[in-house]
C-alpha cells in the first residue's frame, strides 16, 4: 500500500496496480474482525464508471498473470510426465519412478488450483461486467437520451426563431462594420469551430468507447478451455450475457445516425462566417484607407490655403505697385495657381473614390451578411434538430431493451 502511495505521489499513478493492491489487501484482512475493520471498497454503489473500469482492468491483468503461470505450469507438467512414460518405458527402478511420480502429481494438483483460482478470476470479471459495468451503461444510455432531449428541444427553439425573423429586415442596424462588430464575428467564428471540434470529438470518442467494449466482450465470452473442465465442480457455460445485446444494438446504431449532414452543415456554416470576416477586414481596410485619403485630402487644402493667402496678399501689394496683371509673370503666377489647385482636386478625387469603395464594401457586406445567416443559420439548426432526433430516438431505443430483449433492429 505505502509502495502505491508513494508512486501516485511521485505522479507515476497505474490505477488498475492499486486497485489490485487494495483488492488484495483488502481480502487479506477480511479475516479480522468486522468491528475492526469496515471495507469501504466493498461498498460499489458510489463508484464511477472510470473506477469500475480501472477495477475490471486489475482483475483481467491478474488473469493474464493466471493464464500465463498456468500454461507455463502446464508445460512443465507435461514435460515431467513425458519423462515418467519414458523411465516406465525404459525401466527405471521403483524408487526413481516413485520420485518422478510424486513431481507430476504435485504438478497436477497445483495446476487443478490455479485453474480454479482462474475460474474465480474470471468469475470476478464476469460479476463486475454483469453487476456493475451493465448498469453504468445502462445510466449512461439513459442521460444520453435525457441530454439529447434537450438538445432537440432547444435545436427546434433555436429554429423556430431563426424563421421567424428570416423575413425582417433591420432598417436601424448600422451599415458600417465597426471593430467591435468585426471582433464579435470572429468570436463567433471560433465558437463555431469548436462546436465543430467538439461535436466530432463526442461522436469519435463514443463510437470508439463502445467499438472497443465490443471488441473486448467478444474476448470476454469465449471460455477458457482446459482439462478442468471436464470436472463436475467446473461451473457451467452461461448463455451470452446481457450486456452483449445492449453493446451490439449501441454500435450498430452508432453507424447508422446521419452524421455526416451534421458536420456538413457545422462546416459550411463555419465557412459562410468566415467569408463574412474577411468581407469585414476588407471593409475595414477601406475605411482606413477612406481616413488616409481625408486627412491627405485636409492636409492639402489647408496647405493650398495657406499659399493661396499669401499669395492674394502679394497679388494685392502688386496690384498697388501699379504691375500689369496681364504680364508674363502674371499669367505664371495664374498657372502655379491652377497647378496647386490641381493638387487639391487630385486628393478630393481619390478622397470621392475611397469613399465610393468603402461605401460600396459596406454594402456588399451586408447584403453578404443577410443572406448568408438567413440561408445557413436554419440549415444549420435544422439539420442539428434532426441528428439531435435521430439521437434521441436512437437512446429511447436502446434505453427500452429489457434482459428478455433480443437486440434491436439495426
Amino acid at each position: 500500500m505505502l509502495a502505491a502511495l508513494s508512486a501516485a505521489l511521485l505522479g507515476h499513478i497505474d490505477h488498475s496496480a492499486i486497485l489490485m493492491r487494495v483488492i488484495t489487501w483488502n481480502r487479506s484482512i477480511k479475516g479480522l474482525s468486522q468491528d475492526v475493520v469496515k471495507d469501504d471498497f466493498d461498498n460499489e454503489e458510489w463508484e464511477t464508471h472510470a473506477a469500475i473500469l480501472d477495477k475490471m482492468l486489475a482483475w483481467e491483468k491478474k488473469l493474464y498473470d493466471e493464464v500465463k503461470a498456468g500454461e507455463l505450469m502446464k508445460i512443465d507438467y507435461q514435460k515431467k510426465l513425458a519423462l515418467l512414460n519414458k523411465q516406465k518405458k525404459h525401466g527405471a527402478n521403483s524408487m526413481a519412478l516413485e520420485k518422478i511420480k510424486s513431481v507430476v502429481s504435485h504438478l497436477h494438483t497445483r495446476y487443478i488450483v490455479d485453474m480454479q483460482s482462474m475460474d474465480s478470476t474470471v468469475s470476478e470479471i464476469n460479476r463486475l461486467r454483469d453487476d456493475q459495468l451493465y448498469p453504468r451503461l445502462k445510466e449512461l444510455v439513459n442521460g444520453m437520451a435525457k441530454m439529447w432531449e434537450t438538445m432537440r428541444f432547444h435545436h427546434g427553439s433555436q429554429l423556430k426563431i431563426i424563421k421567424e425573423i428570416r423575413g425582417l429586415d433591420i432598417p436601424l442596424a448600422p451599415k458600417e462594420t465597426s471593430k467591435q462588430h468585426h471582433n464579435r464575428t470572429v468570436q463567433l467564428w471560433k465558437m463555431v469551430g469548436e462546436w465543430d471540434s467538439q461535436f466530432q470529438k463526442l461522436m469519435k470518442h463514443q463510437k470508439d468507447y463502445i467499438k472497443a467494449l465490443n471488441s473486448w466482450l467478444n474476448l470476454n465470452v469465449v471460455p477458457i478451455e482446459h482439462s478442468s473442465r471436464k470436472d463436475a465442480s467446473s461451473p457451467p457455460e452461461q448463455a451470452d450475457p446481457l450486456i452483449k445485446t445492449l453493446l451490439h444494438a449501441w454500435h450498430n446504431q452508432l453507424e447508422n445516425l446521419p452524421i455526416d449532414r451534421a458536420k456538413s452543415s457545422l462546416s459550411t456554416f463555419s465557412g459562410a462566417v468566415q467569408a463574412i470576416m474577411l468581407c469585414q477586414v476588407e471593409e475595414l481596410n477601406l475605411k482606413l484607407k477612406w481616413d488616409d485619403a481625408r486627412r491627405d485630402c485636409e492636409r492639402k487644402k489647408h496647405e493650398f490655403d495657406v499659399w493661396h493667402h499669401k499669395y492674394m496678399e502679394r497679388i494685392t501689394a502688386a496690384s498697388s505697385d501699379e504691375v500689369n496683371p496681364e504680364t508674363v509673370e502674371g499669367a505664371t503666377q495664374q498657372d502655379l495657381v491652377s497647378e496647386k489647385k490641381a493638387v487639391v482636386d487630385n486628393a478630393e478625387s481619390k478622397l470621392r473614390a475611397s469613399e465610393e469603395s468603402y461605401r460600396k464594401q459596406c454594402k456588399i457586406v451586408r447584403d453578404k451578411s443577410l443572406t448568408s445567416l438567413k440561408t445557413h443559420l436554419p440549415e444549420l439548426f435544422r439539420a442539428m434538430l434532426d441528428f439531435a432526433s435521430s439521437c434521441a430516438e436512437m437512446y429511447n431505443r436502446l434505453s427500452s431493451i429489457r434482459e428478455s430483449q433480443s437486440p434491436v433492429n439495426d
